[in-house]
């Protein structure tokens, strides 16, 4: 995996939750919660774990949100990306089920490859689904547990075993690695809603 990067403990979270006079709250299934937003139409940001090595966003600091919707890309964009209208959005799929949305199906954890989405499914996914018909997937394993998860308890809400998935950042800026990042992009972009899983601290 390329999760090389800085990881943030609870406590430390905590302290500059603290710091900045935020709210939070502990939860038991961020994945489940996090998943229930998405269905209903919000955008999130996942933040957990070892932020990633590189320039694609796998699933530890991303923002997600929900493939199913035709104006979800342009929300996205609207909301905190600012990016060309041509450019898509990556579908991070659990990976035993890419071989039912996608043709000619490979693995792709690092979201190194475009493939075709079979064509019963692109107007079910049109958020993720390019002018060509094309996706840059993302597969998904058991190895990155939390993201998942979450994936999962999406397919179990909506049936699809895919979300939307880019970096989290706000325009102009790296992928967000601290704390500080995320609070600083929440308060610049604007997402509906920041379910940043070390924030929303899991109970013990």
């Amino acid at each position: 995996n390329n999760f090389l990067g800085p990881n943030y403990p609870n406590n430390k979270i905590k302290t500059i939750l603290d710091k900045y006079h935020l709210s939070y709250k502990f939860i038991k299934n961020p994945s489940k919660e996090a998943a229930e937003s998405i269905a209903n139409g919000k955008i999130i940001g996942w933040f957990q774990d070892r932020l990633e090595f590189g320039d694609r966003a796998l699933g530890n600091r991303s923002i997600l949100a929900d493939p199913r919707k035709k104006n979800m890309k342009m929300r996205v964009n609207a909301t905190v990306k600012y990016r060309e209208k041509f450019r898509p959005f990556a579908p991070a799929i659990i990976d035993t089920e890419g071989y039912n949305y996608f043709e000619n199906y490979q693995d792709s954890r690092f979201m190194e490859k475009t493939l075709k989405i079979k064509k019963p499914f692109r107007n079910k996914i049109p958020a993720v689904t390019h002018k060509d018909g094309s996706g840059r997937l993302q597969t998904v394993s058991k190895e990155n547990t939390k993201f998942y998860n979450l994936i999962k308890e999406f397919k179990n809400i909506t049936g699809v075993p895919l979300v939307l998935n880019t970096s989290l950042n706000y325009k102009g800026d790296p992928m967000v690695c601290s704390p500080e990042d995320a609070i600083k992009t929440f308060y610049l972009s604007g997402l509906d809603e920041m379910f940043i899983e070390n924030y929303k601290l899991s109970k013990k």
